[in-house]
């Protein structure tokens, strides 16, 4: 396995692989349209897709609804994904011009992942390897299309960057506590849901807060680039302090310099193992769904991928990997109903 922090072909020396003329073209427009959202937002100040319905002529008065009305609908259920197409096919057997032909030509699986979110995804202090319940699922991805799970080129990202490394086709997964959600559904696909979190907060031993409503006037920190620091934004009373990572965040907690961390369960478990003097607190006030995540127009490789979920749900494989790893949080739950029902 390698790793890197750097471009991966300029790491391995091999060439990215080449997108099909009609996929270059349809990012060629997602990115047009991401560019002009950002223009609109800048100059407005709501989300995307708020200022694209507001710069719309107003309609006509005969009609019902203006004519964006309709675009939610499009994600009416963000964990529906693209279902498998029949039983997964061998290695060997892999379809010619399929995506998952091209990366086993390449030789090598690139994926995002974190290094320092223990249980998930972090690396060994004493073997070097990057291990967690995150890596397990893009060990079997890579065995499905290799017939090796250790055909993995790991490129470490933080939170904010899982979006930017599959539109710019750095990685082709991406398996970082991952929430599927619509807003990033409009750049990204994603895999079924493979597992089910939710927001807690880690306060210290002695804090007497029982959960996240308890923290008004207190310092909570969260990193950059994710939902559980978005949803901070819902507790005015709370100052919301931004990271780069939740490993930065455990640093400033453990300095003294914020009072609490709000982040998934999975990821506060690995905090508290760390932090004899913490500990996590609370109801999970949201439900947080994980998918790999997928280059929008990788359609073949989002439906491989949910094959090789549901045969480590039926297998048990994808219990085998809850138990090693996240153990601490209870008996293993039963994986997560795939959704399917996403058309192209």
């Amino acid at each position: 396995m390698t790793t890197t922090n750097a471009d991966p072909a300029a790491t391995t020396g091999r060439s990215r692989r080449p997108a099909p003329r009609g996929t270059r073209l349809k990012r060629g427009l997602a990115a047009a349209l991401a560019a002009t959202t950002l223009v609109l937002a800048a100059c407005t100040g709501p989300s995307g897709a708020d200022d694209l319905r507001l710069a719309a002529e107003e309609p006509p008065a005969e009609e019902s609804a203006p004519p964006a009305a309709a675009a939610p609908a499009e994600c009416s259920d963000p964990l529906a994904s693209y279902a498998p197409e029949g039983a997964l096919p061998g290695p060997d057997a892999l379809p010619a011009g399929s995506t998952m032909a091209e990366i086993r030509e390449r030789g090598v699986l690139r994926v995002g992942v974190s290094a320092d979110t223990l249980l998930m995804g972090s690396r060994n202090p004493l073997s070097g390897d990057i291990e967690g319940f995150d890596i397990d699922v893009l060990r079997e991805v890579s065995r499905a299309i290799f017939g090796e799970p250790d055909r993995l080129q790991f490129r470490v990202i933080t939170s904010g960057q899982r979006i930017e490394v599959l539109e710019n086709d750095d990685v082709d997964l991406v398996a970082r506590a991952f929430t599927i959600n619509c807003d990033r559904w409009e750049q990204i696909a994603f895999s079924a849901e493979y597992y089910h979190a939710g927001q807690k907060v880690l306060v210290t031993r002695d804090s007497e807060a029982g959960g996240i409503a308890d923290l008004e006037g207190q310092r909570v920190c969260a990193p950059e680039g994710t939902t559980t620091l978005t949803r901070l934004e819902e507790y005015p009373g709370i100052e919301a302090v931004p990271a780069t990572t939740h490993t930065q965040c455990l640093v400033l907690f453990q300095q003294g310099r914020v009072d609490a961390i709000t982040g998934d369960d999975t990821i506060l478990a690995g905090f508290a193992a760390q932090d004899p003097y913490a500990k996590v607190v609370g109801e999970a006030i949201s439900d947080e769904p994980y998918g790999v995540g997928v280059p929008a127009a990788d359609v073949d490789m989002v439906r491989f991928v949910n094959g090789v979920l549901e045969g480590m749900k039926s297998d048990g494989t994808w219990a085998a990997s809850y138990d090693r790893w996240l153990g601490v949080l209870g008996d293993a739950p039963t994986p997560p109903a795939p959704v399917y029902g996403r058309t192209p």
